[in-house]
């Protein structure tokens, strides 16, 4: 039976859509039609909405409802992974990779990472090679929003609104936000989201406590109803288990599109080394209080229904039903700017790097405007499909395409930083990788006389590290063993190095 309060609730969550369109179609009157403007914002972004776009659309399904549910289940150690280790190394690889970049971008005029090094290579092959992995990859991660969205709906709804309405209205709105607004419009919405996020989750962590007790209370709860979460280590968290994971995500996050596209945008030097410098304290801020959120829920013997979420139950708990449509509705908003920018970064890619040098050369960009409109619309209702089937948990989802990703680092690191890497060395070292990463992705452990021969770890250490090994291996290796062709031109990337 529906809640008295969904109205209320449901009023809530769509007030804040609403708002967030209107900033959209704003943001459209003043987008203009070229490719520049329209995926980067013409280069003109300042600090704090780079900052805060940056945070916003790395803020998802997977830190809203996946990283406390694994807090709710393992303990609060995930907070050293994502909160610590990822905020301090993403921050490092912002500067190792983002800001040469961005100097390269400036004087060659990149709008994508597979433009920058098809250039660079003078390879049509290698630009394709990396829109198509990138896409590949991008397809789970727009999915785990929209997972995500019907998850939300229905812890916060206790049912009464089912899964697939959830799904199905994130959907719609980051469609019809994507085609109107642009990398500006997202922009804008992500500081906006952000800000939001931020205070909300720390109004959550204080009303909680408030309505449980305080702090004494809880904590005391916590150690008498799962004190193993006051051990550091232990289950789950082996230092192999942790390490692997800040080293994958963190390395994946650098080549999500929607992040990547974004060490192109800053208005100037100052913006970016901003930028880079206080990521760890905005991550920090965000990622403690809504792990210890699913770690004071198990300590309280708050019981989540199978395939909900920690979060809307330990809300509707001890929260007014209308705080907790409002924290959903910052989750729906982290997971909007999330999928929004997922798509704008995917359609540039789809018509940048395969629509132009494949099939339309001499398109107008008119053309390819209305291309990438189409493309965003196809790719989200693809990933809105499988996403009714619910393939895995939302870590496991999110897990597997940071991995993915990561695999793409090391190379493009090599490629930036080494001026003898060659174009065979660059598709060796992605497209070896790749191939390692998906058969282990896909196919079933194989284990002979009690030794694992072919599985998720060796030697304790989990798979997706020996593939990031590997392209690094292949690409070193094979651009040692080969000589660079005549159209190749490693000076792109030296002339940039001076444009500080």
């Amino acid at each position: 039976m529906a809640s008295p309060q969904l109205p209320v609730q449901l009023g809530i969550v769509g007030g804040y859509l609403v708002v967030a369109l209107a900033v959209g179609l704003l943001a459209y009157r003043l987008t203009g039609r070229d490719a520049e403007d329209y995926y980067l914002a013409s280069r003109s972004i300042g600090t704090v909405v780079l900052l805060f776009t940056t945070f916003a659309t790395l803020l998802s399904a997977f830190t809203f409802f996946g990283g406390p549910n694994l807090a709710y289940g393992a303990g609060p150690e995930w907070i050293l992974v994502m909160g610590l280790m990822d905020g301090i190394l993403f921050a490092i690889l912002w500067y190792l990779i983002g800001y040469r970049q961005w100097l390269i971008g400036k004087i060659q005029g990149y709008v994508t990472l597979g433009e920058m090094l098809g250039d660079r290579f003078g390879s049509r092959r290698l630009r394709a090679l990396v829109a198509g992995v990138s896409l590949f990859w991008l397809f789970p991660y727009v999915m785990l929003q929209q997972m995500g969205a019907g998850e939300a709906i229905v812890g916060l709804t206790n049912g009464a609104i089912p899964y697939w309405v959830g799904a199905a209205g994130i959907t719609l709105f980051i469609i019809v936000y994507v085609v109107a607004a642009g990398l500006r419009g997202v922009a804008w919405t992500d500081t906006i989201q952000g800000l939001f996020m931020l205070g909300i989750v720390w109004i959550a962590v204080g009303w909680v406590l408030s309505s449980a007790g305080g702090l004494d209370v809880v904590s005391s709860s916590v150690a008498e109803t799962t004190p193993e979460f006051l051990a550091l280590g232990g289950g789950l968290y082996s230092p192999q288990w942790m390490i692997a994971q800040a080293v994958t995500i963190a390395f994946g996050v650098t080549m999500f599109p929607q992040i990547n596209q974004r060490f192109f945008v800053a208005k100037d030097v100052r913006v970016l080394k901003r930028s880079f410098a206080l990521w760890p304290v905005l991550v920090v801020l965000l990622f403690v209080p809504a792990f210890l959120l699913g770690t004071w829920a198990a300590g309280l013997g708050i019981a989540v229904p199978e395939g909900s979420n920690v979060i809307p139950v330990l809300l509707n708990e001890y929260t007014p039903a209308w705080f907790a449509a409002l924290v959903v509705a910052g989750a729906m908003a982290a997971m909007m700017s999330s999928s929004d920018s997922m798509l704008l970064s995917g359609s540039s890619y789809l018509t940048r790097d395969l629509y132009r040098p494949f099939v339309n050369p001499s398109a107008s960009d008119e053309r390819e405007a209305w291309i990438a409109r189409i493309g965003v619309a196809v790719f989200a209702i693809g990933t809105f499909v499988v996403s009714l089937f619910r393939p895995g948990t939302l870590i496991t989802v999110g897990d597997t395409a940071f991995g993915g990703y990561a695999q793409l680092a090391l190379p493009v690191i090599v490629a930036l930083y080494w001026p003898k890497t060659t174009r065979q060395g660059m598709i060796a070292g992605i497209a070896g990788s790749q191939l390692f990463y998906l058969l282990h992705v896909f196919l079933p452990a194989l284990t002979v006389g009690g030794v694992t021969v072919f599985g998720s770890t060796y030697f304790t250490w989990d798979f997706a590290l020996y593939g990031m090994a590997l392209s690094l291996l292949l690409t070193v290796g094979v651009s040692l063993l080969t000589t660079a062709d005549a159209d190749e031109r490693a000076e792109t990337f030296t002339v940039g190095t001076r444009a500080d």
